[in-house]
């Protein structure tokens, strides 16, 4: 079987995500078929986007295990965009995936996601109207400014763009009521699982992975994660490989959570994926600064602030990647506590 690692190697420049595709997609299903095993379930249940991970995740586990052995949800809410799921539901079709739409904004709101986010933008901007466009941004482009990451909500008023920055009561209000979306998403996605005795598949690429793109106990939680180890440019090129629609494929990857475009970029990464994918491919093979910044034609600084950003998510992510700590020892399942305690 194919070793998914990578090797560690001096040698860096603009190919070093280059796949063999079928290999690749080959290795990946091999071990898709070995965790389900593992895991003693009998298929897969993805949630699907319309973007670009779910679907290369999808058209995996159709090659791993067939279509008659993988479920779709489709799990719009009042901020989705219509292409969402008119693109989820092509890519059903056309992999004979069985699938079911549910809108779970009527539970979202009984929740008070919609109004718990709404007063905290009305908090700095008291003339909003919820039928204003909106989304969260970070400050703009890392490889320009050294600026700290700190978030503004930008506001269509119908006159123009407004920009606010956002102190952080309002914005913790916003994140803790605009991740009941995926925490939403992912208690349907163990409803299906559990009734179809299914594993859930998690759609994150290494770079969300890696920097901590994800909600706890949202799209961060799963039973297996096939794409967690290939970059985001991998991932479209192995979808491409498994013949995903074109129009996912063209779909540039958005958060799809506010009513307003929002990209990956700007509300997170602040660095364009296709150049982000390299830079951290470099950090993660020791490559200097300036090696880097010479092959991607960028000056050194631009490439340390990327590195210090790398390294500043990671940090301020772990919680995310932690699992629950335990105060005593529970040997008999192997489970000891987080600091040694006795």
């Amino acid at each position: 079987m194919t070793n998914l690692s990578e090797a560690t190697t001096t040698t860096f420049h603009r190919g070093v995500l280059d796949l063999d595709l079928e290999e690749r997609a080959a290795a990946l299903c091999q071990r898709l078929r070995e965790a389900l095993l593992h895991l003693k379930r009998r298929g897969v249940v993805v949630a699907v986007s319309g973007g670009i991970d779910s679907a290369c995740v999808l058209a995996l586990a159709v090659r791993a295990v067939g279509p008659k052995r993988v479920f779709a949800l489709l799990l719009p809410e009042r901020d989705s965009s219509s292409a969402s799921s008119a693109l989820g539901r092509e890519l059903c079709d056309k992999f004979g995936v069985a699938h079911e739409l549910v809108d779970i904004a009527p539970a979202l709101d009984a929740l008070g996601c919609y109004r718990t986010r709404d007063a905290a933008v009305r908090s700095v901007f008291p003339s909003f109207d919820p039928a204003m466009p909106w989304k969260i941004v970070m400050h703009g482009d890392r490889l320009g400014s050294d600026a700290l990451n700190v978030f503004a909500v930008v506001i269509d008023t119908g006159d123009g763009e407004r920009r606010v920055r956002l102190p952080v009561k309002p914005y913790l209000d916003i994140v803790a009521a605009t991740n009941l979306k995926q925490r939403v998403r992912k208690t349907l996605e163990y409803t299906w699982a559990d009734r179809l005795l299914y594993a859930v598949a998690g759609t994150p690429n290494r770079l969300e992975y890696d920097q901590g793109f994800f909600v706890k106990l949202g799209d961060g939680a799963a039973d297996v994660k096939p794409i967690a180890g290939l970059y985001k440019t991998q991932v479209y090129a192995l979808a491409r490989h498994l013949a995903v629609p074109e129009g996912i494929l063209q779909r540039e990857p958005t958060t799809d959570t506010y009513s307003l475009l929002q990209s990956q970029e700007d509300f997170y990464f602040s660095v364009q994926y296709r150049v982000l994918d390299l830079i951290l491919w470099a950090k993660n093979h020791h490559i200097s600064e300036e090696q880097c910044a010479r092959t991607l034609e960028l000056a050194p600084e631009q490439v340390k602030r990327v590195y210090d950003d790398i390294d500043q998510k990671r940090r301020t992510t772990a919680y995310l990647h932690s699992p629950p700590l335990l105060l005593d020892d529970v040997k008999e399942i192997g489970r000891t506590p987080a600091w040694g305690l006795t």
